[in-house]
């Protein structure tokens, strides 16, 4: 078999599908229908990602018109990626939320300003120019990787949704990113969770320009929300499933509440930039990797806005970018 492919109970199917980057790879979920099947999340647009869903279908007995949906737990290239051209295939219908979609077209979209935005953002808070310049080649490269885009119609938090065998509540999930969901199903206890919930490595919490200020105490409250649900099995976008998933959030909760006392402390001793603060955090040597350096850059600002409205520290106009420090 696979090695990309294992079977889950009740039929379901996780698939490995392969990333170029340090993840190595994002989980999708082939679920038996009466007819046909469901995929959650297809993955980036890769040409290797391309060649794994022809093993998969070839695999599993099934082609390409008996993917009657393709479900979407977020906009994030990875999951959102082969949406498009697995529908072109499938003639199957794409679903995600409003938000999330308006996310994709924003960053993605034939008149997309999103990298000067996010220039505009960094170099406020005191990245290089020659830096920023590789982020947004980074950035632009995306655009090949998740076209064509998918036409979509829509789903909102609050909802159900047959998925196999059951009905499964939509979730609004934010902090990760605004418009995610997870699918919770009670019976057999099972939560999809997309990246908002995930083992061993913790989810990206991003400030985005043009979009709330405080995206980590979102994603903060949605963990606490997600806690309540009494959960036996989780479905992850990376990784693979596990079992303790309120004992997860707890740790993801710790892990942030360590990080903005680590980073409240260092200011103690410096004034700084926040790309100083991120270098510090992360390592100068991410400035070879623009892929995750972004990522770095604009967690740091999301722990940094956070303190601020705590009133733990306070930024301040210096003559190239702003400082922060504590108070």
């Amino acid at each position: 078999m696979n090695t990309n492919i294992s079977t889950l109970e009740h039929g379901w199917l996780q698939v490995k599908v392969p990333l170029p980057f340090s993840l190595r790879w994002v989980n999708s979920y082939i679920i038996p229908e009466r007819e046909g099947v469901t995929v959650i999340d297809p993955g980036l647009g890769t040409p290797e990602a391309k060649k794994l869903w022809s093993a998969v279908m070839a695999e599993a007995g099934f082609g390409w018109k008996d993917i009657k949906r393709i479900v979407l737990t977020h906009q994030h290239p990875d999951h959102y990626g082969l949406a498009g051209y697995m529908q072109e295939r499938a003639e199957a219908p794409v679903y995600m939320t409003e938000r999330s979609h308006a996310y994709a077209l924003r960053l993605w979209g034939k008149e997309s300003r999103f990298p000067e935005a996010i220039r505009e953002l960094y170099i406020r808070h005191g990245m290089p120019q020659e830096i920023m310049d590789r982020i947004e080649h980074n950035l632009n490269g995306f655009i090949e990787l998740v076209s064509p885009q998918p036409q979509v119609q829509y789903l909102s938090a609050g909802q159900r949704l047959a998925l196999g065998e059951w009905e499964w509540e939509l979730i609004d999930a934010p902090g990760h990113a605004y418009g995610a969901l997870c699918f919770y199903q009670p019976d057999i206890r099972w939560m999809i969770c997309g990246d908002q919930v995930l083992p061993h490595i913790t989810p990206n919490v991003s400030v985005v320009p043009g979009e709330e200020q405080d995206p980590l105490e979102a994603f903060l409250g949605s963990l606490t929300d997600l806690k309540s649900y009494d959960v036996a099995f989780a479905l992850p976008g990376h990784r693979d499933p596990f079992t303790d998933f309120g004992g997860r959030i707890d740790e993801l909760i710790g892990h942030h509440g360590r990080r903005l006392d680590k980073m409240a402390e260092l200011l103690t001793q410096e004034p700084c930039t926040a790309f100083a603060l991120c270098e510090t955090l992360f390592g100068a040597r991410l400035r070879d990797n623009p892929h995750n350096l972004r990522f770095a850059m604009s967690e740091t600002l999301a722990h940094l806005y956070y303190l601020e409205r705590e009133g733990r520290i306070r930024s301040r106009k210096a003559a190239a970018a702003l400082i922060y420090e504590s108070l």
